[in-house]
């Protein structure tokens, strides 16, 4: 894993001259397990254009870093931002990038106080950029991230009964998926069942699951820290004509969705594929939020889709599609997908069925 990170330092250092800095200030720390595999709540790392990368962390983390990533400078202080600005004007760095994006104005008037001749200058997400198309390495932990998901609702569906209620389908899914081998969930789990289903991000409460309920379930694990999202929606006994309606029109647009995700295609294409669909049968103003996001080392990373939104898909971009139709007091539905953008057409990661299932 050394040298799979040292490229990709070595990646960013050639950015470093056209942004006419002599070296870089990393303190994002999903950026900084990006580029050296350390996983911290307190790391920084100083990229020089020329040279050999400096990691500094504190006490907590030193064991971990020196296994995690021996081929580094690793110097131990608690103030690792500090401490790493100084090396660089000692180095004799004149210009010192920061990620303006994370850097807060207070810590930003900490280390411009600093004794030293060099000037911070704020970057644009550089390493969020590298980020955006993913190696091959990654995406396989994405699919076992995906594998454990579709496994855990697997696993989850067959005890999905009423009087069951929704923090407790919630907490099924995250300990099975746990037990599955994910390190953790991906981020917090969304079950809506009934009414509820009409707010996309309900918080699982204590509604028991009643015959006549959709139930929508969006969750996903973690694993080696990449995000899995999936949604499916359930009926709990059979649905009613308007609930099979509108989870095919959501089934038919995330499928226009998903065909429309090929390289060079315009975000706000694929977001249409999907809206137009839902906004002819009627339910354009029931769709509220964007089609999907990329995944990877966040659970939200660009590209965001969505009306309005800027930029093209490229290969090996991993990306969620997940329209939805809300309607107020009665329900809703919501299917999701994590997949790959592929030059020979989307790789679905999640494989569980979207075929509506009667329990």
């Amino acid at each position: 894993m050394g040298e799979l990170h040292e490229r990709r330092r070595d990646r960013l250092a050639a950015r470093l001259a056209a942004a006419d800095v002599d070296a870089m200030l990393v303190t994002r720390p999903v950026n900084v397990r990006y580029l050296t595999g350390l996983d911290s709540s307190n790391a920084a790392l100083l990229v020089p254009a020329g040279g050999p990368a400096v990691l500094a962390t504190d006490g907590r983390y030193a064991g971990t870093a020196a296994l995690v990533c021996p081929e580094l400078e690793l110097v131990v202080e608690r103030r690792t931002a500090e401490t790493l600005t100084s090396r660089a004007a000692g180095a004799g760095a004149r210009r010192l990038g920061f990620e303006a994006h994370d850097l807060t104005v207070a810590r930003h008037a900490d280390l411009a106080a600093l004794d030293g001749d060099v000037a911070l200058a704020p970057l644009p997400p550089l390493v969020e950029e590298l980020r955006f198309v993913k190696g091959e390495d990654e995406i396989v932990l994405l699919a076992e991230a995906c594998a454990i998901t579709d496994r855990a609702f697997d696993a989850v569906l067959p005890r999905l009964r009423p009087g069951l209620t929704e923090r407790q389908v919630a907490v099924a899914l995250e300990r099975q998926m746990v037990d599955f081998g994910a390190e953790g969930i991906a981020f917090e789990s969304i079950v809506a069942s009934g009414p509820n289903g009409a707010v996309p991000h309900h918080r699982p409460g204590d509604r028991a699951l009643q015959p006549g309920d959709l139930v929508t379930m969006d969750f996903g694990a973690r694993y080696a820290g990449y995000h899995a999202d999936m949604t499916r929606t359930v009926a709990i006994g059979e649905p009613a004509g308007w609930q099979r309606d509108v989870y095919d029109l959501v089934r038919a647009a995330q499928q226009a969705a998903v065909d429309a995700a090929v390289p060079d295609t315009d975000v706000s294409r694929v977001d249409a594929a999907a809206r137009d669909l839902i906004a002819a049968a009627g339910h354009g103003a029931d769709f509220t939020h964007g089609l999907g996001h990329g995944v990877g080392l966040e659970i939200h990373e660009a590209p965001l889709m969505g009306y309005g939104r800027t930029g093209k898909l490229m290969d090996r971009v991993p990306i969620t599609a997940e329209p939805g139709v809300y309607l107020a007091g009665r329900g809703g539905v919501r299917i999701e997908d994590t997949l790959v953008v592929r030059a020979n057409g989307p790789e679905l990661l999640t494989k569980t069925t979207k075929d509506l299932l009667v329990l």
